[in-house]
């Protein structure tokens, strides 16, 4: 089992920057992928951005290429998401996700561990 625990979202002015961290626990953590998706209301859950283990292989989503960094610090079992030149339509509640497949499918239905997920509000 893994545990997923997000945090860092928040209300930002368009342009502006937030940080989400993900903290994970349980077991063989390192056998695992982690990532990013977001759902706004009335959308499908979408992949934002993934990382394995070793930080070596990282995708993003078409979406937020080039706005958004996602990185991991192994130490603390923690995956952070960087998010930059924030848009109103990045306003989604942002969800951490873990699976032992590498890289995390980018198909939400797919994805084994979810987090309880943490809302970003983009204001115009």
């Amino acid at each position: 089992q893994v545990q997923l625990v997000e945090s860092g979202g928040g209300l930002v002015q368009a342009g502006g920057s937030l940080r989400l961290s993900c903290a994970a626990s349980g077991r063989s953590l390192s056998s695992y992928a982690m990532g990013w998706f977001r759902q706004a209301p009335g959308k499908e859950r979408e992949f934002v951005a993934t990382i394995d283990w070793s930080g070596d292989n990282i995708y993003y989503g078409d979406s937020v290429k080039g706005r958004v960094t996602v990185s991991n610090d192994n130490a603390k079992n923690t995956v952070h998401l960087q998010m930059n030149n924030l848009k109103p339509e990045d306003t989604a509640v942002y969800y951490c996700a873990a699976d032992f497949r590498s890289p995390l499918p980018s198909i939400a239905t797919d994805i084994e561990y979810w987090g309880q997920g943490t809302q970003v509000t983009v204001s115009s």
